[in-house]
This record gives structure tokens, sequence and C-alpha cells, in this order.
């Protein structure tokens, strides 16, 4: 009996153990999932109208500042560096600024989401830079279907991009509102590192297909 007993403990206590999957984490991942379905539409929105209406796609592709949008598309790939090292940082439960003798291991989660923070807005304030210039220019949002599926894709972006920098603001709200940063808060900011990378790789894919698919 005795032996039974301490086998059954055992058990439990691996049971207990046994990592399972964070289910904020996976819900999200899930979700994200949907959200490649419905930007899969808005690809295919682009090549119907390349396919269907290549004179229109020649004329309109020449009026994008191929140039001002690469440099806006390498900012919002460093704020997904920066947010990874806000995870890294997070992952040691490290909050804020430390000294270290490591120069990438004295900023905390904190300083590196705010960093990420500001090269998202600067991101956000590009596009719509961008598309006063596309409107001078003549190429309104109803001007043609190359005109609205760019708005309409590059915009439904631009709504992602912001919606990352509203949770951004809260999990560092959140940091400085608890006393002892711990597994939740770290998981939330793995959770929008999640977001964040997926439109940054969302973002590269658009780009490629807007301003260099001739």
């Amino acid at each position: 009996m005795g032996s039974v007993t301490t086998s059954t403990a055992t058990y439990s206590q691996a049971m207990r153990s046994v990592k399972r999957p964070d289910p904020v984490a996976v819900g999200t991942i899930v979700w994200l999932g949907s959200e490649v379905m419905f930007f899969a539409g808005l690809f295919a929105i682009y090549f119907t109208l390349r396919s269907t209406s290549p004179e229109m796609w020649a004329e309109r592709t020449e009026l994008l500042n191929v140039p001002y949008a690469t440099v806006n598309t390498i900012i919002l790939v460093l704020s997904s560096v920066t947010c990874q090292m806000g995870v890294f940082a997070a992952e040691r439960f490290q909050p804020y600024t430390t000294k270290s003798n490591s120069f990438w291991q004295r900023w905390g989660m904190v300083e590196w989401f705010w960093l990420t923070f500001a090269l998202g807005a600067v991101f956000v304030s590009g596009q719509v830079w961008e598309y006063a210039q596309l409107v001078a220019e003549g190429m309104a949002i109803d001007t043609d279907p190359y005109a609205s599926a760019f708005y309409l894709t590059t915009g439904f972006h631009a709504l992602h991009v912001t919606g990352g920098l509203i949770a951004f603001l809260l999990v560092i709200g959140r940091a400085y509102a608890v006393k002892n940063f711990g597994r939740k808060e770290m998981t939330s900011s793995i959770v929008v590192s999640y977001y964040w990378h997926f439109v940054d790789v969302v973002w590269i894919a658009l780009f490629l297909v807007i301003y260099f698919l001739k």
C-alpha cells in the first residue's frame, strides 16, 4: 500500500509540473490564423486587378513613392526587433532599466516597448503622409478600383498597427500598475509581440506586392 501511495503522489506531482500552453497565447495564435485569411482575401483583390487591368495597374504604380515606402518599412521592421528585445527583458522579469555589463540587457521591457511604440507611431504617421501625397496627385480612394484596393489593404493594416500601439500602452500601463512584475505580465508582453510580429510580416508581404510587383 505504501508503494502504491508513493507512486500516486509522484504521478500527481509530475502532472502538476507539466507545463501547459498558456490559453491566452494559444487563443491569440488561433485569432491571428483567422487574420491571415482576412489579409489573404485582400491580396487576392490585388492579383485579380493585376490580371484584369494591367494598364491601370501600371499607371497607378508609377505614382507610388518606393524609396519613401522602403524607409517606412525599415522603421516597422526595426520596431519588431525592439519589441522582441522587450520580450527578452520580460522573460528575465526585468520591467525597467537596470545596471548591467551588457548594453542590450540594461533596458527593461517598458523602455523597449516605449521605443517600439514610437517607431510604430512614426510608421502610421508616414502612411498618413503618403495618403495625402497620393490624393494631391489625383489618386483618391474612389478614383478607380486600384486606388480603392490600395487604400483598403494599407488602411486595414494601419488599423491593425494602431491596435498594436494601444496594446503596447496597456502592457506598459500594467507594468507600472503592479508591484511585482510576474508571469502574467510576461505572458502579456509575449502575446503582444506575437501580434506585432504578425503585422510586421503582413506589411512586408504587402510592401513587396504593392511597391515592387509591376
